[in-house]
């Protein structure tokens, strides 16, 4: 009998975590792909690796890093598959669009991002866009800092390149 509630307890404990947490790892997968179906099995994938070692994950100082760890390894192994060859169709946006910026920048950066390497994708988008430090993007992407340092720096050259001048000062400002 104990053992059923302790259960029904991590489950109810996770359906929270997950409702609290699950539009922002969706967020940090679109990002990352750049697809929104992709991002969403992303998203499940990843919310049913935690499920299943949520026993573990519940007491780790950090969930939420746990996660977005667990997303972006993910995010790798699929850019790893046979099948993942298909480049994603940036073309496609949100049913919403962000109340202030400048939207054709945005769709700009976005197609920029998809023309990047998957990781160095990552690497941008969990230093600059989730706003994690130097050490907590290499912790979950399993790098030195030095390594993260460095392919943040290529990857923010890279993505220059690929915006050009006239947007990349737009991208500043």
């Amino acid at each position: 009998m104990i053992r059923k509630t302790r259960r029904a307890e991590e489950s109810a404990e996770f359906e929270a975590f997950a409702y609290s947490r699950g539009h922002q790892l969706f967020r940090t997968a679109l990002l990352l792909c750049g697809d929104w179906h992709l991002a969403e099995d992303l998203t499940q994938t990843t919310l049913a690796k935690l499920y299943s070692s949520w026993s573990r994950v519940r007491k780790a100082e950090h969930p939420d890093a746990y996660a977005r760890s667990a997303l972006v390894r993910s995010y790798l192994s699929h850019r790893r598959l046979r099948r993942s060859a298909e480049q994603p169709a940036f073309g496609e946006l949100p049913d919403g669009v962000a109340p202030e910026g400048d939207p054709d920048l945005r769709v700009t950066l976005l197609t920029a991002l998809g023309a990047l390497s998957p990781r160095d994708r990552a690497v941008l988008v969990l230093r600059y866009w989730e706003d994690r430090s130097v050490d907590e993007t290499a912790a979950e992407l399993g790098v030195s800092a030095g390594a993260v340092r460095s392919q943040s720096l290529r990857a923010l050259e890279r993505l220059r390149t690929v915006l050009g001048p006239q947007d990349a000062s737009r991208l500043a400002a």
